[in-house]
C-alpha cells in the first residue's frame, strides 16, 4: 500500500513516516506540507490513501478532499487530527474523505487504519458522532455551488446532473438543514460548520 502523508509540522510529518516504515507492507510514497503540495504529489504518485491534516496553512481539509479525487480518484482520504470535535470534519467527510484518524493513534492504529482504508475504502474508527457527515457528498457538491451563487442549470452543467436532480438534490439539503429557502440553506450550512 502506497500512502501520502500531509501535514504542515515537520516533527508530525516525520513521526508518522518513521511509524510507518515500521509496517514492511506500507510504503510512504511523498509527503507535503500544504494543500497545493498535496495536490501536485498525489497526481504524481496515485497513492492508494491519503493520510490529510484537517487544517493546512493554505486550505482546509473540504476543501483539498475534492481536488485530490479529481487528480487521483482511486485514492482514498484520511483525514487526521488532533481535534476530532472540530467542526471542518464533517464538511470534509461530506466532500468524500472516508473516515477519520485522531493524532493520538499508536503506531499500530495508524498502519492498522491504512490497511482498513486500503481494503475496504472506509475507516470505522472510533470517531464522535458529531462527526459524522450530515450531507452526502453529492448534496454537499450541490450545496458549495449553491452558496458560490450558481443556478440549477449551472449546477447541473458543472456536475453533470439535470436541474431536476440538482432541485432533488438541494431538496434533500434543504430539508436536512432545516431551511425554507436558498439564503436559508447557506445560514443554517455556516451555522453547522459545512461552509
Amino acid at each position: 500500500m502506497r500512502v501520502l502523508v500531509v501535514d504542515d509540522h515537520p516533527v508530525v510529518r516525520d513521526g508518522v513516516v518513521n511509524a510507518l516504515g515500521r509496517h514492511s507492507d506500507i510504503t510512504v510514497a511523498g509527503h507535503a506540507a500544504d494543500g497545493a503540495g498535496a495536490v501536485t504529489v498525489c497526481a504524481r504518485e496515485q497513492p492508494e490513501v491519503v493520510l490529510l491534516d484537517l487544517r493546512l496553512p493554505d486550505a482546509l481539509a473540504a476543501d483539498v478532499v475534492p481536488r485530490l479525487r479529481a487528480v487521483s480518484p482511486t485514492s482514498r482520504v484520511l483525514l487526521f487530527t488532533a481535534f476530532p470535535e472540530h467542526s471542518g470534519i464533517a464538511p470534509a467527510l461530506a466532500a468524500g474523505a472516508v473516515g477519520l484518524l485522531v493524532k493520538d493513534a499508536s503506531g499500530v492504529a495508524l498502519g492498522e487504519a491504512i490497511r482498513e482504508v486500503a481494503r475496504t475504502g472506509t475507516y470505522r474508527g472510533p470517531v464522535a458522532a458529531s462527526t459524522r457527515a450530515p450531507l452526502a457528498p453529492r448534496e454537499y457538491d450541490v450545496l458549495r455551488l449553491v452558496a458560490s451563487g450558481h443556478t440549477n442549470g449551472e449546477i447541473g452543467e458543472r456536475l453533470g446532473l439535470s436541474p431536476n436532480t440538482v432541485k432533488t438534490y438541494l431538496h434533500h439539503v434543504m430539508r436536512k438543514l432545516d431551511a425554507r429557502n436558498r439564503a436559508q440553506v447557506i445560514t443554517n450550512a455556516r451555522a453547522h460548520g459545512l461552509l
